[in-house]
């Protein structure tokens, strides 16, 4: 090859780098989900070379439509986790190349529908190089399809629903304790505090997470000897619980258990208390552990509910020692500081859980050293670590691939301090106490 050609060859391959670099991001998938053969995957080029890589994560929140209140505090604590990587620099590969993350987010509209276009979007033209779940769990299991068939990692959280991951996906991991475990905490501290309950009312909001979790809390409790007297859905638009608290009342259970998201569940427990249903026990879903259930006022007082953290949980790097796993990212009151700091305001379990969902994407990527998506499926399949939102491992069977069994629940209950003012405490499991529960409630 003589010296004109040999120029000519080098500059039509710098030329073709160049073009490379300049396009930046993830080659869309073509047809079917899979990649070309000739493209590389995800973020490969640019990690061989080292320098910098910005990675994007792909999401939709609910910034309008019923499930905007815990959506937002999701995306908050998402967006934070992301702000203090970056802020801190990025994370470095091993072949040097820093990596800093972006975000590409839109309104689902709290709508299924839209759930599955947006995700697609993400998934093709946006060429998100990850995904995290929007909130729920039937906008989740919407999603969850188009990650699974683009190939695309992602943590989901605010979705607790144990059906999405026994659909045979490969590529979803949740964070969040199933909701097949979301009451039965519940039922075991109602069995240590009265042994002389026996009859429980189950009244659950008609979608996919609250009905996954009445309905095993009705098999668990029934397991231990409970008559479920009442076992009866509602329309997720109910904001007239009439009806079902006189079908309660004729019931005459030791305890209610159910609700669905925090619009219908401040409702129930407005009207229970303005009715003044007699009974010893009121354990609702999602709503009691959100800061603003306290200006219920009186009618949150003895409520309680499960929560997926707190920031009095008892996590910590010591406590991982104890367990013999892995302690990763910052403590319960670090990130708490932060968020109060931020917001002005304590954090609830959807904003830890947003942030946690970066914190273990976070942490397979590093895990993996690389941002291929099938290098960091692998990290997250044999992931085994605590961090603050507490133990995180992921079902890798063929049956529950990306089911959470690491994460339990605890209890919460709204109780009044020394000067009369309502204030979440602890209750369940005693071990992670911070007050005794208050049984039977006022």
């Amino acid at each position: 090859m003589n010296r004109k050609s040999l120029f000519l060859l080098t500059l039509v391959a710098a030329f073709a780098l160049l073009l490379a670099a300049c396009a930046g991001g993830a080659p869309a998938p073509a047809a079917g989900g899979e990649e070309s053969a000739q493209a590389p995957a995800a973020g490969e080029a640019a990690a061989a070379e080292g320098g910098a890589q910005e990675v994007v994560i792909g999401f939709t929140a609910s910034q309008t439509g019923k499930y905007n209140v815990e959506s937002d505090r999701q995306t908050t604590g998402l967006q934070m986790w992301m702000d203090d990587v970056n802020n801190a620099g990025g994370i470095t590969l091993g072949d040097g190349t820093v990596l800093t993350f972006k975000a590409v987010s839109y309104d689902d509209e709290s709508n299924k529908d839209r759930v599955q276009e947006l995700y697609t979007r993400l998934a093709t033209e946006d060429n998100a190089d990850f995904l995290i779940s929007p909130y729920s769990s039937g906008l989740t299991a919407a999603a969850a399809v188009i990650a699974e068939q683009y190939g695309k990692p992602m943590i989901t959280t605010g979705a607790a629903s144990d059906a999405t991951y026994k659909q045979g996906y490969t590529q979803v991991y949740q964070a969040y304790t199933p909701a097949s475990r979301y009451l039965t905490s519940a039922v075991d501290m109602l069995t240590a505090l009265d042994p002389e309950a026996k009859k429980i009312a189950i009244v659950y909001e008609n979608s996919k997470f609250s009905t996954g979790v009445a309905e095993a809390a009705q098999a668990y409790a029934q397991e231990k000897g409970y008559d479920v007297v009442l076992f009866e859905g509602y329309d997720p638009d109910t904001k007239d619980f009439n009806a079902f608290i006189n079908k309660i009342e004729a019931a005459k259970p030791d305890a209610i258990m159910g609700g669905g998201h925090f619009q219908d569940g401040s409702t129930f427990a407005r009207q229970l208390n303005e009715k003044g249903v007699d009974v010893k026990a009121v354990t609702l879903l999602v709503a009691p552990p959100e800061p603003t259930f306290a200006e219920l006022g009186d009618a949150a007082l003895g409520v309680t509910g499960p929560s997926q953290w707190e920031p009095a949980a008892k996590y910590s790097e010591e406590a991982a020692q104890e367990a013999g796993l892995e302690w990763f990212g910052p403590s319960s009151d670090e990130f708490t500081s932060a968020y109060e700091s931020a917001k002005g305001e304590a954090p609830s379990y959807h904003a830890a859980g947003g942030y946690a969902a970066g914190l273990l994407l976070q942490k397979a990527i590093q895990d993996a050293d690389s941002v291929d998506p099938a290098k960091v499926k692998e990290a997250l399949d044999n992931l085994d670590v605590m961090i603050f939102f507490g133990h995180e491992k992921f079902d890798t069977s063929e049956e529950s691939h990306g089911l959470q069994v690491g994460h339990d629940m605890i209890i919460i209950q709204w109780q009044k301090d020394d000067s009369g003012n309502l204030v979440k405490q602890v209750v369940w499991p005693p071990a992670g106490a911070t007050a005794d529960p208050i049984y039977p409630i006022p």
